[in-house]
């Protein structure tokens, strides 16, 4: 099983998740969170004065797939949230050894459907 974690513009969270939702993966987790890359946040403009903006309002979502499920799920996260500018955001991966569904106790892939 691999956990992904996308980060990604706020305004592009419903067409990541309902491309997900397409392919068939109901459950993600939806967090609201600051960071920067290379653009290194940006100048904004407040009644007249200017000022800096070092970390720019992003989304994260995290959704826990099956290891056969892991590549069709990363190109549908990249196709939704891609706009072609700058500040996109980025696609993490990482292994998941343990699922458990805390109400039934059932494990792993059964945990995940």
């Amino acid at each position: 099983m691999k956990m992904i974690r996308a980060i990604i513009k706020p305004f592009k969270l419903d067409d990541v998740k309902d491309a997900l939702l397409e392919i068939g993966i109901t459950g993600m987790t939806i967090t609201e969170v600051r960071g920067h890359g290379r653009q290194k946040g940006h100048t904004e403009l407040y009644r007249g004065a200017e000022y800096n903006v070092d970390f720019v309002p992003k989304t994260e979502v995290s959704v826990v797939v099956s290891s056969d499920e892991l590549e069709n799920t990363l190109q549908t996260i990249q196709e939704a949230a891609n706009s072609g500018k700058i500040g996109d955001g980025k696609i993490f991966v990482s292994n998941v050894e343990r699922v458990i569904r805390i109400r039934t106790g059932e494990e792993d892939a059964d945990a995940l459907s």
